[in-house]
């Protein structure tokens, strides 16, 4: 979902994504890949974004995804709709979002269970530290090892 200018990333966070190096040099999983998305100001659109990311990855056969977005409010809708879309399809689902002391969703559903916070602010709030706010290894590991929770339970 969303890389956003409130997350403080540097280009060293993306040249060695967290996500990415967890997952890929982790011999349980098969790490497919990663689809960015955007963040539509349509309705229509937030849903759709939603049903093109779950057949995509229904189409790649995958049997769990993570997905991370940036932001809270507006953005809630797309990120709520794609993990409901994915996991209607039967594919597990974990997120990472920054939620901090906002502690609520604009919109929810029975994911939301399974949303991490990458909150790393004792006050839960957004800070203007370099990476503070984005994910960070813990966070990686921390996702890599409910995906592979929730895959677990998904397949009794």
């Amino acid at each position: 979902m969303g890389i956003g200018p409130s997350t403080k990333e540097t280009s060293k966070h993306y040249f060695e994504d967290p996500l990415v190096k967890a997952f890929a040099g982790d011999p349980d999983i098969d790490f497919c890949g990663v689809i960015v998305v955007g963040t539509p100001q349509d309705n229509r659109m937030k849903h759709l974004v939603g049903q093109r990311t779950a057949a995509w990855l229904k189409a790649m056969a995958c049997d769990g995804a993570v997905i991370s977005a940036d932001g809270w409010g507006n953005s809630d809708v797309d990120f709520m709709n794609t993990m409901e879309q994915i996991g209607q399809r039967n594919i597990s689902i974990v997120g990472l979002k920054f939620i901090g002391k906002q502690a609520n969703f604009v919109v929810a559903n029975e994911y939301t269970q399974q949303v991490l916070d990458i909150n790393k602010s004792a006050e839960g709030i957004e800070t203007e530290v370099v990476g503070e706010n984005a994910i960070a290894h813990i966070d990686a590991v921390k996702a890599l090892a409910a995906i592979k929770l929730v895959m677990r339970k998904d397949k009794k």
